[in-house]
């Protein structure tokens, strides 16, 4: 199963996210749910820079992918609720693969 922590401040904020495990959907190389998540984390993750103007710290290995903002603005919070939707999206079409939660950033 793919984990999927939402770093949420109060308020409502996202400021990163962090997926780990492996979906377990198909072997690898044919899983379509691995898929869909790693695309969009990795777009997410690019959009925050290239259209949020934020580099994003990332921290990526086998399993694991992180990525947080030490500061956001109103493009990344578009972005990360963007991101957001689509694991919500995932999850209820794939509830024995994917779990998304909420969790505090790390410090």
């Amino acid at each position: 199963m793919t984990t999927v922590l939402l770093y949420r401040l109060p308020g409502d904020v996202i400021t990163g996210y962090r997926i780990s495990g492996h979906t377990g959907f198909a072997p690898s190389g044919q899983d379509i749910v691995c898929s869909a998540v790693s695309f969009l984390s990795i777009t997410c993750a690019n959009a925050l820079e290239s259209v949020a103007g934020i580099a994003p710290i990332v921290l990526q290995r086998d399993g694991l992918l992180e990525v947080h903002l030490p500061q956001g603005n109103d493009r990344s919070d578009t972005i990360f609720r963007v991101f957001e939707q689509g694991m919500k999206d995932l999850e209820a079409a794939y509830p024995k693969h994917i779990r998304l939660k909420d969790s505090e950033p790390p410090k």
